[in-house]
Parts: C-alpha cells; sequence; structure tokens
C-alpha cells in the first residue's frame, strides 16, 4: 500500500493530508523518514507519526438508502451530512456522491483501497438510476439523449441506456444507467435534452441493488458479502 493511503486508512488524515504531514517529514517507516507520499509500506513495516506508532483501523463498509437534503460529505457548514445517519466510531467518508436533493444507494467505509480500486470511476462500474421528469418524454427526446451532450470540457457525454419506466405518472419516470458518474451528470443531461429532475434515485451500483432499505436505513455488511453483491448480484 502506498504510505499517504496507508496513512489515511489508520484514520489519522485524509490522503490529500497525508502527503502534506509526509513532506513535512513527520514520517517515518522502520526508523527512517520517508519523504515519498507514494512509497510502498509492507504489513511487516512500522510507520510512525512524530514518533507514534499507528496503524490501519478496522474496515468497516456501510450502505445506506440516502434521503434527500443530506450532504456526501463529512462535514458542511449549511446542511446535515449522511455520516451522521451512521452510528460509527471510526473516520468513514462516502464512496461517490449523490448530490443533496438525490436519493437511493450509498456506500460509506473507511477503506481507501476499496474506493480506489473497486469503486472509483476508472473501473466503470455501471450505476442505474430512476428519475422524475417535469413533463413527459417521447420517442424523439429520448433518441437525442441517447446521442449524448457536451456538458463539460467539450466531451459529449452519454448514458450507456435510457428508457421509459412502467411507472405513474406515465412517460415521465425515466430508467438511466452510466458508467462515469460525473458531477450532477444526470440533471445536466435532462437539462440539455428539455426537462428538470424532480426526484433522483440511484437503484444499482453494478449488481447490487436497492430494494428492502427505506431512506435512512442502512445495513453493515463485510466486505466479501459488499464485493460479492456488487459483482455477482444482491439486494439491500
Amino acid at each position: 500500500m502506498r504510505l499517504n493511503a496507508f496513512i489515511a486508512s489508520c484514520g489519522t488524515a485524509s490522503r490529500r493530508k497525508s502527503e502534506n504531514i509526509i513532506l513535512e517529514g513527520r514520517v517515518q517507516v522502520n526508523g527512517k523518514i520517508v519523504l515519498a507520499p507514494f512509497f510502498d509500506v509492507k504489513d511487516s513495516d512500522l510507520v510512525m507519526i512524530d514518533h507514534k506508532a499507528i496503524k490501519p483501523s478496522e474496515h468497516v463498509y456501510y450502505v445506506i438508502n440516502k434521503p434527500a437534503g443530506y450532504v456526501c460529505a463529512v462535514s458542511d457548514k449549511y446542511d446535515p451530512v449522511v455520516v451522521d445517519l451512521l452510528p460509527h466510531d471510526k473516520r468513514i467518508f462516502p464512496v461517490g456522491r449523490l448530490d443533496r436533493e438525490s436519493e437511493g444507494l450509498l456506500i460509506l467505509t473507511n477503506d481507501g483501497n476499496f474506493t480506489q480500486n473497486i469503486i472509483h470511476p476508472s473501473k466503470e462500474i455501471r450505476k442505474e438510476y430512476e428519475a422524475l421528469l417535469n413533463a413527459e418524454i417521447n420517442a424523439k427526446q429520448l433518441a437525442r439523449w441517447r446521442k449524448g451532450f457536451e456538458i463539460t470540457d467539450g466531451r459529449i457525454t452519454k448514458p450507456i441506456s435510457i428508457s421509459v419506466m412502467n411507472r405513474e405518472p406515465a412517460n415521465q419516470w425515466v430508467s438511466i444507467v452510466i458508467a462515469e458518474g460525473l458531477k450532477r451528470e444526470i440533471r445536466l443531461m435532462a437539462k440539455q435534452a428539455g426537462f428538470n429532475v424532480e426526484t433522483l434515485i440511484r437503484r444499482k451500483i453494478g449488481r447490487l441493488r436497492l430494494e428492502n432499505l427505506r431512506p435512512g436505513e442502512f445495513v453493515r455488511l463485510s466486505f466479501s458479502e459488499l464485493y460479492t453483491k456488487i459483482f455477482n448480484g444482491g439486494v439491500v
């Protein structure tokens, strides 16, 4: 594990702040000062900050049905944060983001490697959303949406799939599958298509599907349980 990630996994600081601690010369590995954030730390190594030994925290994994009105952050000046919905005794953080008014499936953990190696956008794990539009959508508008829109940096962003759901109000609920998960991606695409999103629910991450948890409810899973549900299928 990289040294900055190791320090973050100990709950001492975020990965970014860990880099500053390293560059300040406060970190020793096996008695020697290390100034490289990407230094490879082995399980047998003794890591110290300010001459005090540190070790990784026990990893925890939560899946929650995020309610609207909560921010996906550890702290916020103005709004309640999603971590306050959990009875945590460790430094946990949301994996990815749902904007303040969005709802649905969200993973929280203190395992930085899990975030980087499994759920990071570069892995292109598909996510499925259900969106209530402010007006009916027709076949022509759906076809246009499938071609994608330029929403950021001149790039064309398009869904993997979009279809009308059999749900009331008719022709206003759509199911959308994306891989990248850019900031406010679905809302921005909807705007380009001529709609506002009134309700947005994330239903799936990979093959993990939200079915049983009510808004604000959560479940704690082991790493193997969560991994299996994401890649092989399962519900919460």
